[in-house]
């Protein structure tokens, strides 16, 4: 069976069983999940769906999602199962069924669908622990006893084996965890699920999810019970296809044989033979995938896990004795493989290219010089009975040359050598200090909106945003807490729009019979709302009729700004190309910023290319509409989506004339002649390959441009 049928028999299964096939979500993760830079597990993009922040499409759900996990970056080669991208299969119910049905699917699936036997299936169990307050999950042990596995088969393991958790905090709850025995020649007689043995092959893991853990470590139940199930797709692969390893299946194969052809090499001739090629293949698809949702190469968060990965491929490359480029061939192979089950690998194929031939032409230069100068100081290392490389001269290699720290210590590992660690995480927080002092948090911070969201969540309703239509409405206040001198508040209607896609918050006052207010914020959690008020006379008591007014003047000039973003974006995209993708933005009354995927500084001659589009457009007066369409058709009509956003079938396009189409939630001027002049004040750096433009309109602009002549004025005047 291909990956793709075993994907397929997955999906269709559970659709045959009224569950909704969803789409992957982006590896970027969406505003509801800031705890992770990536997604790391099917159940992340339903998070919302299960604490009942939002209502679900469907309450059964099923997905092949996208995932990628770091912890395994530097195992990735050295075994036949670690990977960092990903397929995790999954089945979701939300309030829907429980324990019962997901044994029973789990169990049909297993021996029916992927025809396995059940005498060689084993299944572990939540024993208990005393931490949490909780002892063995008893249900679930009835379920599996009820369906025909008998005793000696279900064994108990604690918390760390068979409780799942997605952090530190969050949704959770115990689990069971489907087993294949694999037959003595694997491993003892005696052996069981959970020991350290090579036996029993876990495929499937079905966690019952029914608490919230908090951060001092208590538990809550959440307002549903809900299922999260995981099948690694190639793991599966690998067991219905009868290999060794997950590289040997077709999911990896076509990746392999690319790499065996480019290097002159066999992939079981010797293990570094065999590491190179299994890097290579991972890591192509990781970036190919990385690359395609939106992530380019940086020095920072998400820009610098695909640029380790890419470096890390880079120097196995050099192993094989790769020398010329690669990259750009090995991610193509990757999209002629996935690119019918992933569309948007062949919609991005031209930026995959461009940024994988990038990386490798400016890191083959560091490669080259920073494996010279190690090699120096490997050999005085060896001399050396410690057998180790001073942190100061590892930090130099990076400081000064830009030579990966993680690229030094595995290196040094081949050759049984160390590094101090600590000394050189110290010589990183040192140089990193006033950098972090100014990038301190000063504003509202990530506490008080989380304080906001579980505010929101406990008031149990949705505030009705009807911002679109109206910028006042009258309105009832249902829910108040005090909260540091602040006061939270949820309307039952709501004109306020809350921060989100770059555009500020509404600024405005809530006015009832007994007090007035003014709206210092207006927190997103999920697709609801809640205020954070400043009291300004006499008191708001819960249950008040109220007025809630938006402030026009700033309201009016934020909506110029965000017009005027989109017309931006698509200037740029039409002089420097289809790579051009939104990397972060801001967008207020005061001004816009726009942060996009770009490797070069831009010429005089291009801004005012850019400069001279956007003004032409405003001076057309195009119409700006904004409709409700489904995400397929939008996607058919060329909108652009900004990654990192989650969408729902339903979304909003806003869409300037043939000029623009972007999936956009914010607030916009209803023609671009209403925009004014727009003059774009500053070009410059944001990040590794992301630069950042700033830019004034209307009367804004109008001003510069007044006081540069007046300036001038005064110049010649000297002269």
């Amino acid at each position: 069976m291909t990956t793709a049928e075993i994907r397929d028999r997955f999906l269709s299964f559970f659709e045959e069983r009224g569950h909704k096939r969803m789409p992957s979500a982006s590896l970027v993760p969406a505003g509801y999940d800031p705890s992770v830079l990536l997604t790391t597990a099917g159940m992340q993009p339903f998070k919302p769906y299960f604490r009942g922040e939002e209502k679900p499409p469907a309450p059964r759900l099923t997905s092949a999602q996208k995932c990628f996990r770091t912890t395994d970056i530097e195992n990735v080669g050295m075994t036949a199962r670690h990977l960092t991208f990903f397929e995790m299969l999954g089945n979701f119910s939300v309030g829907d069924y429980f324990k019962q049905g997901a044994v029973g699917y789990g169990w049909e699936l297993s021996t029916e669908g992927f025809g396995f036997d059940p005498d060689r299936i084993w299944i572990t169990v939540f024993g208990g622990d005393a931490e949490l307050g909780l002892g063995p999950d008893e249900e679930a042990i009835a379920c599996w006893r009820a369906i025909g596995v008998p005793e000696e088969r279900i064994v108990r393991l604690g918390r760390e084996d068979n409780f799942w958790q997605s952090g530190p905090t969050g949704p959770c709850g115990p689990c069971s965890e489907l087993y294949l025995d694999r037959g003595i020649a694997f491993g003892a007689e005696e052996d069981r699920p959970g020991d350290d043995s090579e036996r029993h092959l876990e495929y499937w893991n079905l966690v019952f999810m029914q608490y919230e853990l908090h951060g001092d470590g208590s538990l809550t139940d959440l307002p549903q019970q809900n299922i999260d199930t995981g099948l690694g797709l190639e793991r599966m692969a690998a067991i219905l296809q009868d290999v060794h390893s997950i590289y040997e299946t077709d999911a990896f194969r076509p990746l392999i044989d690319y790499g065996e052809e480019r290097s002159g090499r066999r992939y079981d001739q010797d293990f570094a033979t065999t590491r190179a090629l299994r890097v290579l293949a991972d890591h192509g698809r990781a970036a190919a995938f990385l690359l395609a949702d939106g992530v380019v190469p940086s020095n920072e968060e998400r820009g610098y896990i695909l640029r380790r990965i890419l470096r890390r491929a880079i120097r196995q490359g050099r192993v094989l004795g790769i020398e010329e480029s690669f990259l750009p061939e090995l991610c193509e192979v990757v999209v002629e493989m996935m690119g019918d089950a992933y569309p948007e690998l062949r919609e991005e194929r031209d930026t995959i290219a461009r940024w994988t031939a990038a990386e490798e032409e400016s890191f083959g230069r560091t490669l080259a010089q920073g494996e010279r100068l190690l090699g120096v100081l490997m050999r005085d290392a060896k001399g050396v009975e410690a057998g180790e490389v001073a942190a100061a001269d590892a930090f130099r290699l990076h400081d000064t040359y830009g030579f990966p720290f993680e690229m030094t210590k595995e290196l040094l590992a081949e050759q049984e050598l160390t590094v101090d660690e600590e000394a050189f995480a110290t010589l990183m927080e040192d140089a990193r200090e006033t950098a972090r002092a100014g990038a301190r948090d000063t504003g509202t911070g990530g506490g008080a909106a989380q304080q906001a969201a579980e505010f929101a969540r406990a008031a149990g309703f949705q505030t009705n945003f009807v911002g679109y239509e109206s910028v006042e409405a009258a309105t009832i206040v249902r829910a108040l807490e005090a909260a540091n001198g602040t006061v939270l508040a949820k309307l039952e209607d709501s004109p306020f729009y809350p921060e989100g896609g770059g555009q500020i918050s509404d600024a405005g006052v809530v006015e009832t019979g007994s007090g007035r207010a003014r709206v210092k914020d207006v927190f997103r959690v999920g697709a609801d709302q809640q205020l954070a008020l400043e009291p300004l006379e006499g008191t708001i008591a819960e249950g008040e009729e109220a007025r809630a007014t938006v402030e026009r003047d700033t309201l009016l000039a934020t909506m110029r700004y965000h017009t005027a973003t989109h017309l931006l974006h698509a200037a740029l995209r039409e002089r420097l190309g289809a790579h051009v993708r939104q990397a972060g933005s801001y967008v207020g009354p005061d001004k816009l910023r726009f942060d996009f995927a770009h490797g070069e500084r831009l010429t005089a001659e291009e801004l005012a290319d850019v400069e001279a589009r956007v003004n032409g457009w405003i001076a057309s007066g195009l119409p700006v509409r904004a409709l409700e369409t489904t995400l397929d058709e939008a996607k058919s009509l060329g909108a652009m989506a900004l990654f990192g956003e989650k969408y729902g079938d339903w979304v909003r396009m806003v869409e300037v004339d043939e000029v623009s189409r972007e999936l956009c939630g914010g607030t916009h001027v209803h023609s671009t002649a209403e925009v004014g002049l727009f003059h774009v004040t500053t070009e410059t750096s944001s990040a590794s390959n992301v630069r950042r433009i700033e830019a004034l309109t209307g009367s804004a602009a109008t001003r510069l441009f007044e006081e540069r002549t007046a300036r001038l004025r005064e110049l010649s005047s000297l002269l």
